[in-house]
C-alpha cells in the first residue's frame, strides 16, 4: 500500500482514495499492512520518517515513555548504522534485531562452544546406548563367527 506524503504534511491513501493521519497509518500498520510512504513530489522513499513519527507520537502521552536504556541503543543504532554500509541491504527488522543484540564476550562465547560439545557428547553416548554400546556387539559377532 502505498501513501504519498505532500509538502503540506498531508498523506494520502492512494488505495482507498482518501487522506489518512498518523494514527491511521499506525492502525493500518498493526493490522498488518505493508505500508509505503513517498513523498508526492521526489517519490523518495519516507516510510522510515513516518514510522519514527509515529513512535514518537504514541509516546509522548505515556508519563514514562520508552525505556532509557532502549533509547540509548536506538541513538547507538542510528550512529553505526550510518556507518555501515551493509545495512543498507538488511530488512529493518534484522538491522534492528543486529544493533540492539550485544557483541558476545569471549566467556559468552566459551561458554556456547562448550554447551555445544556437552550436547554432542550426549547425542553420542545416548546413540551407543541404543545400540547396547559397540563392546558387546563385537563380541556377539565372534561368537556368530566362530559357530559357522
Amino acid at each position: 500500500m502505498v501513501i504519498k506524503k505532500y509538502p503540506n504534511r498531508r498523506l494520502y491513501d492512494t488505495s482507498s482514495g482518501r487522506y489518512v493521519n498518523l494514527d491511521d497509518v499506525a492502525l493500518l500498520i498493526r493490522k498488518g499492512m505493508d505500508v509505503h510512504v513517498v513523498d508526492a513530489r521526489t517519490g523518495e522513499d519516507l516510510t522510515r520518517v513516518v514510522l519514527t513519527q509515529i513512535i514518537v507520537e504514541d509516546v509522548k502521552g505515556q508519563p514514562a515513555g520508552l525505556p532509557l536504556d532502549l533509547l540509548r541503543q536506538l541513538v547507538m543504532a542510528t550512529d553505526r548504522a550510518l556507518s555501515d554500509v551493509k545495512s543498507a541491504a538488511m530488512s529493518p527488522f534484522q538491522m534492528v534485531k543486529k544493533f540492539l543484540t550485544p557483541e558476545p564476550t569471549e566467556t559468552e562465547s566459551e561458554l556456547e562452544e562448550l554447551r555445544r560439545r556437552v550436547a554432542e557428547l550426549e547425542a553420542r553416548a545416548e546413540s551407543r546406548e541404543d545400540s547396547g554400546g559397540s563392546r558387546p556387539a563385537k563380541k556377539a559377532r565372534g561368537k556368530q563367527t566362530g559357530r559357522r
